[in-house]
């Protein structure tokens, strides 16, 4: 019997061997760098759209950041419609799916992938599979956050 598991172990072995041999090296710290900076780069443009909203349209920076999302969101929408912004996920990786632009991404490719099934139960349907999840994990973890706030506001004074 033991001569069985050494033979199982070795080819084992041996199969590990030959695998790592063939294994392609991903250049994990040049993809991390394509992610940072493409993400930074993401978050840049986002604080540009943030100060044209507080310059040109008299936002306070806290009212500034929901409708800086909603264009953030809209021109990812338009470049994943385009077919732009899958080329710029192939090459960024995480940098292009952390920020809020990976949601409107996802959303928008889910719409794409299932129009021929019509607008209410292809689009509409299969489009919030994604984006409800992630609208309620949202809200529920921002209602825990707010509990806590406000537990510590009054327990610290």
């Amino acid at each position: 019997m033991t001569h069985k598991n050494n033979n199982k172990k070795f080819e084992k072995q041996h199969y590990q061997k030959i695998q790592q041999k063939k294994e392609i090296k991903r250049p994990v710290i040049r993809n991390c760098f394509k992610a940072f900076f493409v993400g930074g780069f993401i978050c840049l443009i986002g604080q540009v759209i943030t100060t044209f909203y507080i310059y040109f349209f008299d936002f306070t920076e806290q009212t500034a950041g929901n409708p800086t999302v909603a264009t953030i969101i809209f021109f990812t929408m338009l470049l994943t419609g385009f077919g732009l912004y899958d080329k710029l996920g192939q090459f960024a990786g995480a940098g292009s799916s952390v920020p809020v632009t990976g949601f409107g991404n996802a959303v928008i490719s889910t719409a794409i992938e299932h129009r021929t099934e019509g607008f209410i139960l292809g689009v509409g349907s299969n489009m919030f599979k994604l984006a409800g999840p992630v609208i309620v994990y949202g809200v529920f973890s921002a209602f825990l956050i707010a509990i806590i706030k406000t537990l510590f506001m009054k327990w610290m004074g």
